[in-house]
């Protein structure tokens, strides 16, 4: 199958299957289970193993990771479970190698470091796995999205990217709200990853102590790896949170697509202040210079003619949001304030409406089928629908609703970013990773009723 024909076809049968019936869906599958093995069991690993736990129709086959004590705190999930110990590979960063070697899959889950997401998801593919779900992100650079993406059309495999935000409750009612047609045309969109994780990039090396400022070799889970790409990299490194939702809004390599991008840095001070205070100002880690700016700003304009804001700021003190705004010619959703304003339906003129009143209104139908399943899940359930979207994909071996273009594209904006500050705030050209097909891909992204 050549690569226009893969893009063809994969985008034809994801929309036929989401125009289906739930019962026609489950037809026949009930007693199907799919062979799933999840490298990484850290942090984020061990969550997916718990949801794959729940499911009568996953047989976890293997799990595999290098640390020890991630390895230890699973199996404990899985003895709990009552379900049976899978293989585990250990002993040495290619571990993951072997388990692919000796090990027929349906899929593999890839929660590990972001510089291990490529080489992991190419050989996965390449070991025969037809469907990946990674991680954000899926490159460092952009001939890393490229490879990934060259693969699954080689492969006539499928990558799914596992951006959970897509399936966060105000977002998927928006989305209802946006395809409704309640905020008109759309016009303006902003996004964004705000998360204060100097604790995340700093610790003791996981002895519990409060505000440590270790790093790397001395650091503990995502302090070992991730505070390194502050070090060296200056971007918005972590996109997708903010993207995902928007792109499902305008339709993003369906009729529409990103056309060039612009980035901002601001000076970067947070990583060095917070060493300082809880370190002191001898402390080695205070000398470091951090590359990363505090805030990064990204601008980008799609051919269809909106544009789009996105801010990455995770090193300033600061409560968490994703800061969205949806704007179109009737009205706008913020995130923020947690208000919608829809022009001659809204309470008052001019005037903002709480949110939730909208929000309950238009709740997404899958919400609405699946909350009781997704009680528990991480990030408030919305971990529960990402993980059920890649399995019951795998089940019916349909393409997965987010499928490696979307991947690449939003992982993408990653290395443009670094591209467009290091030629001094230079627009820079987005590439086509469908090869022109996005003219002719239909939406499908939670448009049956059931994933």
């Amino acid at each position: 199958m050549n690569r226009k024909d893969f893009i063809k076809t994969t985008g034809l049968t994801a929309a036929a299957m989401s125009a289906l019936p739930a019962g026609k869906l489950f037809a026949g599958t009930a007693d199907t289970k799919v062979k799933i093995a999840v490298i990484g069991v850290g942090a984020r690993g061990v969550g997916h193993v718990d949801l794959l736990l729940r499911r009568d129709d996953v047989e976890l086959v293997a799990i595999c990771d290098v640390e020890e004590r991630a390895l230890t705190r699973t199996k404990g999930v899985i003895t709990k479970s009552g379900k049976k110990m899978p293989e585990v590979y250990t002993g040495d960063p290619y571990a993951w190698k072997t388990m692919l070697e000796k090990n027929k899959l349906d899929g593999v889950i890839i929660a590990t470091p972001w510089e291990w997401h490529k080489p992991m998801i190419i050989g996965a593919l390449d070991a025969g796995v037809k469907y990946v779900g990674s991680e954000v992100i899926i490159g460092i650079t952009l001939e890393d999205h490229w490879d990934v993406v060259k693969a699954a059309e080689k492969h006539n495999a499928h990558v799914m990217m596992l951006e959970n935000v897509c399936y966060r409750r105000d977002v998927m009612a928006v989305l209802n709200m946006v395809r409704q047609g309640l905020f008109g045309e759309l016009i303006h969109l902003q996004g964004g990853y705000q998360h204060d994780l100097r604790g995340i990039k700093f610790n003791d090396g996981g002895h519990g102590q409060a505000h440590g400022v270790e790093y790397g070799e001395k650091g503990f889970s995502e302090a070992h790896w991730r505070t390194e790409h502050s070090v060296h990299r200056n971007g918005d490194l972590y996109p997708t949170h903010g993207v995902g939702p928007v792109a499902n809004y305008i339709n993003i390599n369906r009729g529409n697509r990103f056309h060039s991008l612009c980035s901002f840095s601001s000076k970067a001070r947070g990583l060095h202040n917070y060493v300082a205070k809880y370190g002191g100002e001898n402390h080695p880690n205070a000398k470091v210079n951090f590359k990363l700016g505090d805030v990064v700003t990204t601008s980008i304009n799609c051919v269809n003619g909106e544009t789009i804001l996105l801010q990455h700021d995770t090193d300033l003190p600061r409560p968490y949001s994703l800061g969205f705004r949806v704007q179109g010619t009737e009205g706008l959703w913020m995130d923020v304030n947690k208000s919608i304003y829809i022009q001659e339906k809204s309470s008052k003129e001019d005037q903002w409406d709480d949110a939730k009143i909208w929000l309950d209104k238009y709740d997404h139908p899958l919400w609405q089928r699946w909350s009781k399943d997704a009680s528990g899940a991480g990030h408030g359930g919305m971990d529960f629908f990402v993980i059920h979207a890649f399995i019951e994909s795998i089940k019916r071996k349909i393409p997965t609703p987010l499928d490696v273009y979307d991947a690449a594209t939003w992982s993408a904006i990653s290395p443009l970013s670094e591209k467009s500050i290091d030629l001094g705030n230079e627009t820079v050209e987005f590439p086509d990773f469908t090869g022109g097909q996005w003219m002719y891909r239909k939406p499908v992204f939670s448009l049956g009723d059931d994933f």
